[in-house]
């Protein structure tokens, strides 16, 4: 596990309307819901000015630890200054240090495994804004490979 520095990150697409939870598999179901939403309105094709063909889906604004609730948003990266479409939004993650996972196998369940690792290890989280990256390791779902960036 290798400490890596990001630059300021822009993206657009959509985020839940409330924050969720890990307890109770909340977040599974919410952020479920979102991917659901996300391929079904064609948001991916809809975001403009995106600079690859890269999916984000962010946890942020966290309200304590893993155990406290968080945002969740799906979309693009995309310039600076990119106005977003009606109906998405924008975030932007501020330049920082990460610990990069890979989560191999099934999606979802590979995700879920890898974070549940993170969750168990001792790593010193900043809580700021961790993501998953899907490309094109990830386009079968029967045996991906996704990133996950984790603040530090």
């Amino acid at each position: 596990m290798k400490k890596q520095h990001l630059d300021t990150l822009y993206l657009t697409g959509i985020a839940l309307p409330h924050k969720t939870t890990n307890a109770n598999g909340q977040s599974g179901q919410d952020c479920g819901k979102l991917w659901q939403q996300f391929e079904k309105g064609e948001y991916f094709i809809k975001i403009p000015e995106r600079l690859d063909e890269k999916l984000y889906a962010v946890y942020f604004d966290y309200e304590g630890d893993h155990t406290k609730p968080f945002s969740y948003f799906i979309g693009c990266r995309v310039a600076p200054g990119s106005a977003a479409p009606e109906g998405m939004e924008s975030i932007v993650i501020p330049p920082a240090d990460y610990i990069k996972f890979t989560a191999k196998g099934k999606i979802p369940d590979c995700i879920g495994e890898t974070w549940n690792t993170i969750w168990r290890s001792d790593l010193k989280r900043a809580y700021k804004a961790d993501f998953e990256i899907y490309d094109e390791r990830s386009s079968n779902w029967e045996d991906a490979e996704v990133d996950i960036y984790v603040s530090v």
